[in-house]
């Protein structure tokens, strides 16, 4: 997900007159990093909500719970994570994040020691409470680093990078954290209680070595982090924020961007959560790790998508292209819930391909014309994605009943029928005489 905010102002010597401003280059490539290692965090609950529930025996609503822990740690953090880098800076922020990140992820050893589920969500929290700091930072960051007019040019390419996180997350899970040891109903029956304790610590151990290294990497991009040059930014306090709220509320198309944004998130983290079970649910016979790659080209999609996207921006407004993409995933997803075997497998994965230009659009049209309370509608959208927390334990608990994840479907195929409403709304508003119809730059 991307958060699209102008900073304050810049100070010191080195001002960007290029795409990236000399001396700034390697702090550049650091923070590009961060993209990068956020996207991976997020991924990998897609895989664990596979392996947990084999090795800690739960059911989906149960493990759906990652998804709720991990978005909780997000909406506490968004504004703590700005309240610091407005009184410390940026590389302040950044760090604190990173430190974060790299003790939620140790907390996964001894978490797989004791196998205990509460000990793998709260080193999830603290994950994603460090991810928050660096999305939160990142994305308004990158855009002091060179010429104020090449901002959206250095966001792209960031946010690419970002991309290429969310497709290798699947992968690196299916080749490190599933076995390939998968037992069905019946053998998990008949095993005796002893080899089936020792089937379910050899599941919970394959998550150690994977996070223990992600926390290294982490540990050694804060320690660069801490140490190469960057630019120095000047804090602005933004006046009358009482009124700027009552202003925002009484605004419907921020609010229509919010409710747009909180039901577009859960729609993304409802399909990606399940989408390994959808897999295995409609063809026993495909492996979890096969399973794992399907969904990493879903992933590959969506981020062709965001650069198709922006392509067709340049000829179809964006609002009008949201509405197209969103009726697609309708559709898409009525057909998941329909088609049997491979078709329904693959009108699932094509979602990932409509869903590419959605969070940042939303974003994009939600702030749209805010002026001075930009800052302030900001901070609503970030905090709307608290609906990737609600999503999955509801999926989980639908998919328990007779029709299975096909049923729990459903709500992404709603959720994404919100998203379409918003972009009539919009496109209503914007044909109005008396709206601004600017373009937004996504």
């Amino acid at each position: 997900m991307a958060i699209l905010t102008a900073p304050p102002p810049m100070s010191g010597d080195r001002s960007g007159t290029g795409l990236i401003t000399p001396g700034f280059r390697l702090g550049f490539a650091l923070v590009v990093s961060l993209f990068f290692l956020w996207a991976i965090a997020n991924n990998l609950n897609d895989v664990l909500i596979r392996q947990f529930q084999k090795a800690l025996d739960l059911n989906r609503a149960e493990a759906g719970l990652i998804q709720f822990v991990f978005y909780i740690g997000y909406f506490v953090m968004a504004l703590p994570a700005g309240m610091v880098m407005r009184r410390f800076g940026y590389r302040a922020g950044i760090v604190l994040g990173l430190g974060l990140y790299a003790a939620g992820a140790l907390l996964f050893w001894p978490a797989a020691e004791m196998r205990v589920y509460s000990a793998f969500l709260g080193a999830l929290f603290v994950l994603a409470a460090g991810a928050a700091c660096l999305e939160t930072a990142a994305n308004p960051y990158i855009v002091a680093f060179g010429d104020p007019t090449r901002a959206a040019q250095r966001l792209n390419l960031a946010q690419a990078f970002n991309g290429v996180g969310a497709v290798i997350a699947p992968i690196v899970g299916g080749l490190f954290i599933f076995s390939g040891v998968e037992m069905d109903d019946g053998t998990l029956a008949a095993a005796s209680a002893s080899d089936l304790a020792a089937y379910r610590a050899g599941e919970a151990a394959m998550v150690q070595v994977p996070y223990l290294v992600l926390a290294l990497i982490v540990i050694c991009v804060a320690v660069a982090i801490a140490r190469v040059p960057l630019p120095t930014i000047r804090p602005h306090r933004a006046a009358g924020q009482a009124h700027g709220w009552r202003r925002l509320v009484g605004n419907p198309l921020l609010v229509g961007a919010v409710v747009a944004q909180f039901f577009y998130v859960a729609a993304q983290v409802g399909v990606w959560s399940y989408f390994i079970d959808f897999v295995k649910e409609v063809d026993p016979a495909v492996s979890e790790r096969n399973a794992a790659f399907l969904l990493s080209g879903s992933l590959c999609l969506f981020t062709l998508g965001r650069f198709g996207g922006a392509a067709l921006m340049q000829k179809v407004s964006p609002v009008t292209l949201l509405l197209i993409f969103a009726i697609a995933n309708v559709v898409l997803c009525g057909l998941a819930m329909t088609l049997p075997g491979v078709g329904a497998i693959a009108a699932l994965l094509l979602t990932g391909l409509f869903m590419s230009i959605m969070f940042p659009t939303i974003f994009a049209l939600g702030v749209r014309d805010l002026g001075p309370d930009q800052a302030l509608g900001s901070s609503l959208l970030i905090m709307s994605i608290i609906g990737g927390a609600i999503a999955p334990p509801i999926m989980g608990w639908i998919s328990h009943g007779q029709g299975g994840l096909r049923a729990a479907m459903l709500l992404p195929l709603a959720a994404f029928a919100v998203v379409a409403v918003y972009g009539v709304m919009h496109r209503r508003a914007d044909a109005s005489p008396d709206q601004n119809t600017a373009g937004a730059d996504v």
